[in-house]
């Protein structure tokens, strides 16, 4: 079975290096109208993948997954839409390819340029959320990559719906369907295969649970670009806004409680935290607060915390809670606790603020803001393909620009080399 895998692997590979040299140098229009065309094939196909998603959902509740994890695998008629449309906005952006980045005139008369290029071929792993095939097949698509997908298992059925409207596109636009392709098993070889497929893939995005991350970066031949757990903090500051903190905490932890933006820690200055911490457990019946003992003498409808409390991405209504004193207490447990993913304070006292944005070294660090706007498309770059918690070629959202690469264009007139 191994070789079998690898063999049906490095196929998939070597169809997308060949559609990559075809994509790197396909104009806009055309992948524009790819885009548009994959759009319509998405909404005139809403029932098909509505249906899909519903096998898949089924399974998912059989096999007694969590409200958050079904709610990430989950698709509406509204959230089809919004997959559609995401798609379609990625046509409106600018295209990354051939963005002349510096130009160098040389005194012996070289004129140099830095170009951008498409990476090439990229896998991407990802697990429950059946519209990261959209985004992904996308961006790259937008951007002149090949992309090999990888969905869950527990999504397959809706992946490959999905990935059938983004080749009808490709068909429309009369570029090569080969561009989109998926690993149409559920067999966990496959993924061991792609992240040692060096010959045709160029970079891997891992997209999903610390589990998975960890998987990818301990057995990945190929480069990849990480993204590990979202321990988000939000960090209500002795000069902060009470109700401003209540309104963007709420927002941060309970409005979509499965997504890696999501606050999973909070922390509280000690000044503020018996005004703050019981308007928010009245506020947010849901979700389950665990602190430390101040926490509990505040309020005792909170749940003594354990060590493990302030490294755990719940993804789901539940929320640690820390009581520090001071800014640089905060800032401590933040940079202690925090994945690199996102990390906001609430305070209207500019220079905390200032310290805190200069001091956590974060991928993305807030000011007054629900760390749930830690997203591509809230960033203005069209739907993400991730978040990369790295510091090497592409941190925070990865969008169209960060799947590029570039290239030297060097021009002469008979220039030899003393």
């Amino acid at each position: 079975m191994s070789d079998r895998m690898q063999a049906y692997i490095e196929q998939l590979g070597r169809q997308a290096r060949a559609a990559s040299r075809v994509l790197a140098t396909a104009s806009t229009e055309r992948k524009n109208a790819a885009l548009i065309a994959a759009a319509a094939a998405l909404r005139l196909r809403a029932n098909d993948l509505l249906e899909a998603n519903r096998i898949d959902v089924d399974g998912v509740r059989k096999a007694g997954k969590p409200d958050a994890f079904i709610d990430r695998l989950m698709l509406d008629g509204a959230r089809i839409e919004g997959v559609a449309s995401a798609v379609e906005a990625i046509a409106t952006l600018p295209d990354p390819v051939g963005r002349v980045l510096a130009e160098i005139d040389r005194p012996n008369g070289l004129r140099i340029e830095r170009v951008a290029v498409p990476l090439g071929v990229i896998g991407m792993i990802y697990e429950s959320r059946p519209n990261v095939g959209a985004d992904a097949g996308a961006l790259c698509l937008k951007s002149g990559n090949a992309v090999i997908l990888r969905g869950g298992s527990e999504s397959l059925n809706s992946t490959r719906i999905i990935v059938e409207c983004m080749k009808e596109g490709l068909r429309e636009a009369d570029l090569p369907e080969d561009a989109i392709q998926m690993i149409d098993t559920a067999n966990r070889d496959a993924v061991k295969h792609l992240l040692q497929c060096t010959q045709f893939v160029d970079l891997v995005i891992p997209r999903g649970g610390k589990g998975l991350v960890t998987l990818v970066r301990d057995q990945a031949r190929v480069p990849t670009l990480l993204h590990l757990d979202g321990n988000c903090h939000t960090y209500v500051h002795a000069g902060a806004d009470l109700d401003k903190a209540v309104a963007i905490i709420e927002n941060a932890k309970l409005r979509r409680t499965g997504i890696c933006g999501a606050t999973e820690s909070l922390v509280i200055d000690e000044s503020v935290a018996a005004d703050l911490l019981p308007r928010l457990i009245d506020r947010m019946t849901v979700c389950e607060f665990r602190g430390d003992p101040a926490a509990v003498t505040i309020d005792p409808r909170v749940k003594p915390a354990d060590e493990a409390d302030w490294d755990t991405e719940y993804l789901d209504a539940c929320l640690s809670v820390k009581i520090v004193d001071g800014l640089e207490a905060g800032i401590n447990h933040v940079a202690a606790h925090s994945s690199g993913h996102t990390d906001a304070i609430v305070t209207e006292d500019t220079d905390a603020a200032t310290c805190f944005l200069a001091m956590i070294d974060s991928a993305v660090v807030m000011h007054n803001a629900s760390t749930q706007f830690s997203d591509g498309g809230e960033f203005g770059m069209g739907a993400e393909i991730g978040i990369a918690t790295g510091k090497m070629h592409a941190r925070g959202p990865v969008g169209l620009e960060q799947l590029t690469s570039f290239k030297y264009l060097v021009h002469g007139e008979g220039q030899t080399r003393p």
